[in-house]
């Protein structure tokens, strides 16, 4: 089964490994539709920029748990609020 890998800035990245960051948004739009909707992966590989394969400390490898559609405000996306994929990151660090 394919992998989804999404690459991340550093903050969100480190956000991600201290538990404090369990979603990561990707705006609805037809690209990322293609890409999330009607898909099955089997894990979600999330990486700290672009890092060199055998760099495990950039990589970050869960069980893919799906999305859902939310609105948010986010400064990335502007300041209006907008639809986006809300895909799930269950890293388990309890």
């Amino acid at each position: 089964m394919a992998n989804l890998q999404l690459a991340v800035k550093s903050e969100y990245f480190d956000a991600m490994i201290r538990g404090e960051k369990t979603e990561e948004y990707r705006l609805v739009n037809d690209y990322w539709k293609k890409r999330l909707v009607n898909r099955e992966y089997g894990s979600l590989i999330i990486t700290k920029g672009y890092p060199k394969r055998d760099d495990s400390s950039r990589r970050i490898d869960v069980p893919y748990d799906g999305y859902e559609i939310k609105t948010i405000t986010h400064p990335h996306f502007g300041d209006k609020p907008v639809k986006v994929f809300a895909i799930k990151v269950n890293i388990g660090n309890e």
